[in-house]
């Protein structure tokens, strides 16, 4: 039971971090495999924050989504606009050549080392039930998943902004024909799913570490994540999330000298059963 918890905690940790990318892939069709450099900046905003300015923990969350979004605005504006229309191709080879950009920037600010962060001490140590230990930060981070996954679900298909979006993507000619104003649908979608990255990073530096390496660490995982869930589905990428995270903490724990195979080959035959994904795309195809 305790694996299996720990395995939600990660699933929904993995979820939290990609499921920006689930939004900008998904939704705005974009092939944007520089998401991991959102959730590291995050993660490096929140170290900075907490432990150079004394900012509790909880108080740099939110000051860690709003500038991970400005900085996908920004970026949005300046740079991803101008590929929209582009190949695949083109905007992997321009995300990769964001990726070891971000990856240098933060190796000369902050070196190869990784960076500590202490937790506040309510969201420390353990629930002892029988047969079951909870990590009082593993449910921490279980409840803002959930409330994250619920709240972006309701957002995309029970408000005004989700059936925009949707418009948009499948036919902007049209949608702009509507009165959509379609660019500022996009500098939204694009700053919520940074916003989300850096949320996702900021809160995974205490399992998952913080170094320069971890965009390219990470982002199989966040495709893994979209691949089986389904492009765009907010309800897919949780529950491959859920998935992966299990088989990922089952399979290290258990067949430790296995490493990451496990999660490789839950993919694999995920993807033979369901090749378009558990969901498949609810948007832009």
């Amino acid at each position: 039971m305790t694996v299996v918890f720990d395995g939600i905690a990660s699933g929904l940790l993995l979820f939290l971090i990609s499921v920006g990318l689930s939004v900008t892939l998904g939704l705005m069709n974009f092939v944007n495999l520089a998401h991991g450099a959102f959730a590291m900046f995050g993660g490096y905003v929140c170290v900075v924050l907490l432990n150079r300015l004394g900012v509790p923990f909880l108080a740099t969350l939110p000051i860690v989504f709003l500038a991970s979004a400005l900085l996908g605005v920004l970026l949005e504006r300046t740079l991803y606009r101008r590929l929209y229309g582009a190949s695949h191709l083109d905007q992997v080879l321009f995300s990769i050549g964001l990726v070891f950009m971000s990856i240098s920037t933060a190796h000369y600010f902050f070196g190869a080392q990784q960076q500590p962060l202490q937790l506040p001490p309510m969201l420390l140590g353990q629930f002892h039930l029988p047969g079951l230990d909870i990590g009082v930060y593993r449910l921490f981070l279980i409840v803002v998943g959930l409330a994250i996954a619920f709240a972006l679900q309701w957002m995309l298909t029970g408000t005004r902004f989700g059936a925009q979006l949707r418009a948009a993507v499948d036919n902007p000619r049209a949608a702009r024909g509507l009165g959509i104003d379609v660019d500022r649908i996009f500098v939204l979608t694009f700053a919520l799913g940074s916003g989300l990255a850096g949320l996702g990073g900021a809160l995974g530096v205490d399992m998952l570490g913080l170094d320069p390496g971890f965009p390219v660490k990470y982002i199989a995982y966040f495709l893994i994540v979209v691949a089986v869930g389904g492009s765009g589905s907010i309800k897919g990428s949780l529950i491959a999330s859920l998935i992966l995270g299990i088989g990922d903490v089952a399979g290290k724990y258990y067949i430790p000298q296995a490493g990451a195979f496990v999660i490789y080959a839950i993919m694999v035959l995920m993807l033979i059963v369901r090749p378009q994904g558990l969901f498949g795309r609810t948007a832009a195809k």
